[in-house]
């Protein structure tokens, strides 16, 4: 990460007051980039970056310090320059050689994790997780940021000037494990936990970014980064990649969606390419990848119900008064004082052996939110950037500029519908004059107690091409005036056309309707009532489900058909064209 000639000329001799910000790896920059606003409009201040190189997750730090403008300072480099305030949020790297006054924040929910003890240069030690890198946690081992033997230099000094505490009980384990770094505490709230209360008004903006129709739950997966986590180390045992599949096959795709939340060194351990390569089908079966870096707290707000680990971001879930279930529950690593590992103990946990659909909908249906959660996070909330400012300008030794600290809202994500190429198995039934219930399943398998008459929906551009040939109806989704395609009479035509043994083609061209053509030759627009009502793919399959059984386009035509998809009915009209 080199800095030109000219930056580094010009860095070297500003007269501002210097603050450095200290990145170890991607998920600690996360941290850091939450307090950047607090310097924001003021002259006095010049902003360096630089990273410690001390950890195995060095990808995507580059890219993440380029995005901030400020200009990088190589680490050989960061250390030989003073500056007033240097700004971690990790103990990671030979933090004692800066000169300058040093702060030290939290990047998790205070600290709670045992990590193997470092030596007097402080590397981030035994990171290795598969071949590509990660971490454990280490069963009896100091916990990271609360012992001796991350907070003290081989001289018994304590490393940080400042170390940021959220709430007073990591204060009282502080003085016990380390009194010698007592008086280094400061209790400035976590800013992380202040942007997601702020945020929690925009709940039914994040979920429509996400295209989170109504009637429909929102699942989060989340999982931290060690070995027991979630996600797993590649063991056979590993819980994320056994239970994706049946998600697609037990929970209906119309009344659930599913995103997946990964700690940023699975992201970067593993490379992003790599993960998707490893989620492909499930990607292709709707699960949604979240942003490990920009949009993870905006989806946390978005859920209905979140299955996690003991990383911060499922007791954040649990904060937010979120239903949790627990895939993976490992105590070793925690810090036994530690409110986290309470709660790990204490938290329902999902069997994989048992069906999963009854088990999410019990949590979601028994959740009762307990307050300790949100009360260990921080016992200043909201006062986070008001406490941290004035702890910045005081070592700074400037006046705070005018005007209240605040934080950077979090930003409304792009909009990111699920997209479902795998085929669909679609189950039916008629329940009355133009009523039909229909419910699709992206799985490979149906759940063993359906019921119903089955038909195969198939998107044109499925990977599984090979399928196309069973399918009653092909869909696509497009605008009606892509020139690529065709109008959507011309698509449809085009399509029976090379796929003879479907029924109905179906072409969804906006968000509450589709234009349909059988095999008879009948041109039809069916559309919701509420553009925001169902995916219309949903209303082609209840036209075939209506056709199948042997009725008449003529009531359709004249009075509309009612489609139901789990708890919700959808009401739609059907022209012919």
């Amino acid at each position: 990460m080199p800095v030109g000639d000219d930056s580094a000329r010009w860095t070297t001799r500003s007269r501002s007051h210097k603050v450095l910000l200290v990145v170890h790896n991607v998920t600690s920059a996360t941290r850091l980039l939450d307090v950047l606003p607090l310097f924001h409009d003021d002259f006095r201040v010049q902003l360096l970056v630089t990273c410690t190189e001390s950890s195995v997750f060095r990808s995507g730090v580059a890219e993440l310090l380029a995005e901030t403008g400020v200009p990088v300072l190589p680490w050989e480099q960061a250390v030989k320059t003073p500056v007033s305030l240097a700004i971690s949020a990790s103990f990671g790297g030979q933090l004692p050689d800066i000169i300058g006054h040093l702060t030290i924040l939290s990047h998790g929910v205070g600290y709670t994790k045992r990590l193997a003890t470092p030596n007097t240069q402080h590397p981030t030690p035994n990171t290795q997780q598969r071949a590509a890198g990660g971490g454990s946690a280490e069963a009896g081992g100091p916990v990271f940021g609360l012992s001796p033997e991350w907070l003290l230099d081989e001289h018994g000094v304590p490393v940080a000037d400042a170390l940021v505490l959220s709430h007073p009980e990591q204060y009282e384990r502080l003085r016990t494990a380390c009194p010698e770094a007592a008086s280094t505490a400061v209790l400035a709230g976590d800013p992380c936990w202040d942007r997601m209360l702020a945020a929690r008004r925009c709940r039914d903006r994040f979920r429509r970014a996400l295209g989170i129709r109504a009637g429909q739950r929102l699942v989060l997966l989340n999982s931290t980064w060690n070995p027991e986590s979630l996600f797993g180390d590649g063991g056979s045992d590993d819980v994320l990649p056994s239970l994706l599949p049946r998600l697609a096959s037990e929970f209906p795709a119309d009344e659930y969606r599913f995103a997946a939340v990964l700690h940023p060194n699975i992201w970067h351990g593993h490379g992003p390419g790599q993960i998707r390569a490893w989620l492909d089908r499930a990607r292709r079966a709707g699960l949604t990848l979240i942003d490990p870096l920009h949009g993870w707290r905006q989806a946390l707000i978005a859920a209905d119900a979140v299955i996690g680990d003991h990383g911060s971001v499922t007791y954040y879930a649990a904060a937010l008064g979120t239903p949790v279930l627990l895939g993976a529950a490992p105590l070793a690593g925690l810090a036994p004082e530690a409110p986290v590992h309470d709660f790990v103990r204490d938290a329902p946990r999902l069997d994989p052996a048992l069906p999963l659909r009854p088990q999410v909908e019990a949590a979601v249906r028994d959740h009762r939110p307990r307050p300790e959660p949100a009360e260990f996070i921080s016992s200043v909330p909201g006062e986070s950037a008001t406490r941290l400012r004035r702890l910045f300008y005081e070592v700074l030794g400037i006046p705070e500029p005018d005007g209240p600290a605040l934080l950077e809202p979090l930003p409304l994500p792009p909009y990111e519908p699920p997209s479902r190429t795998v085929p669909l198995l679609v189950l039916t039934r008629l329940l009355g004059a133009g009523e039909i219930e229909v419910t699709r399943y992206a799985g490979q398998h149906l759940p063993a107690d359906s019921a119903g008459e089955m038909h195969m929906a198939a998107h044109e551009e499925t990977r599984e091409a090979h399928q196309l040939a069973l399918a009653d109806v092909v869909f696509r989704y497009g605008r009606p005036d892509d020139a690529r395609l065709g109008p959507p009479e011309l698509w449809t035509t085009e399509a029976l056309a090379l796929h003879p043994q479907c029924t109905l083609a179906a072409h969804v061209g906006g968000p509450g309707e589709c234009t349909v053509r059988t095999r008879d030759g009948e041109l039809l627009r069916i559309r919701g009532e509420s553009d925001a009502d169902a995916d219309p793919a949903v209303y082609a399959s209840a036209l075939y489900a209506w056709l199948a059984a042997g009725k008449s386009l003529d009531e359709p035509v004249a009075q509309g058909l009612t489609v139901r998809t789990g708890a919700f009915t959808h009401r739609t009209t059907v022209t012919r064209r």
